[in-house]
């Protein structure tokens, strides 16, 4: 049996940590965290962790090098402190892309920062829509991989859109896309990237009937968001009627606001698995979903050794 639920958060996105600790009903753990003047990071826990069950929420969203080194820092400490069981808590894995040799000599990034969580001192990985679900398997701990549908698929039931199409951007999610149109009692199509050849525009065909849907593109990240505004010309070049999007972790780097503010999409789904508030400003079609409850049901479900799967339910 393990000790009392203590959770704690590093800087990277203290608002969600407050919102799950509400929701748990619990106070947040007490740490000192700050920089030295050279960039180091200094971590103190400031109460008696021995024995405890210990969950620390840092998702390694930008400055991703930054929060990955608190991260793991943090999880040096708690570990030396005794603590009992150690979860880390990444609503958002940073380096999840780099997740396979696609080209010579290059790592296998997402493998990497696995071992040093375990290496840090997790005893177990608590995370949300992995770029590759199996990533889990380059951990040698447990891992509870949650996902975000649940919570974008009750918001698309109250848009209450009708002639639905479920698109993915790519083959690699159709898994995802397939699961969002079963739900949703909606068609699929798919998006076929090819590149013809090096430094040539690339080529994208629609597998499936668009035209005249309201289409609504599923992704897991949005980065700079080249892809979903060459996604959306595509599928407006179909007959397609309004053209939505939705992404769990909408990283939204370099033009990625600008290009999306002057498309024709109609709305950007996203959930809150990094802070979200300054791009909400910036952006007036991005439309935030958090995930406290979420998590929150999951922490309080793995510190009772309870099943987490009734969570995947839509």
């Amino acid at each position: 049996m393990y000790g009392p639920l203590k959770v704690f958060n590093g800087r990277s996105h203290p608002a969600l940590a407050e919102e799950i600790c509400a929701r748990l009903g619990i106070e947040q753990g007490r740490v000192t965290l700050y920089s030295f003047s050279d960039g180091e990071n200094y971590v103190q826990i400031d109460e008696n962790v021995r024995g405890a069950d210990v969950f620390v929420i840092q998702p390694t969203a930008p400055p991703v090098n930054d929060n990955l080194m608190e991260l793991l820092i943090m999880l040096d400490a708690f570990k030396r402190s005794s603590a009992r069981r150690i979860t880390a808590v990444l609503p958002y894995y940073g380096y999840a892309r780099q997740d396979r040799k696609d080209k010579p000599r290059v790592p296998i990034t997402s493998k990497l920062v696995a071992d040093l969580i375990s290496a840090a001192g997790a005893d177990r990985v608590l995370t949300l829509d992995l770029h590759a679900s199996q990533i889990q398997g380059f951990f040698n701990i447990p891992v509870d991989h949650l996902f975000a549908a649940p919570v974008i698929v009750r918001y698309l039931r109250e848009l209450e859109l009708g002639d639905i199409t479920i698109v993915s951007p790519d083959a690699g999610g159709v898994e995802r896309a397939r699961a969002y149109a079963k739900r949703l009692g909606a068609s699929l199509a798919i998006i076929d990237k090819r590149r013809v050849a090096a430094n040539q525009t690339e080529v994208m065909n629609i597998i499936g009937d668009v035209e005249g849907r309201n289409v609504f593109v599923v992704d897991d990240i949005v980065d700079t968001a080249g892809t979903l505004i060459r996604s959306t010309e595509a599928l407006l070049a179909r007959g397609a009627r309004s053209i939505s999007a939705s992404a769990t972790h909408a990283v939204l780097s370099g033009p990625a606001i600008q290009r999306i503010n002057s498309s024709q999409l109609d709305r950007v789904i996203a959930t809150n698995s990094m802070p979200m508030q300054e791009k909400e400003q910036e952006c007036a079609k991005l439309k935030t979903l958090s995930i406290g409850e979420l998590f929150a049901d999951a922490i309080k479900r793995i510190h009772n050794e309870d099943s987490v799967s009734s969570l995947f339910e839509m």
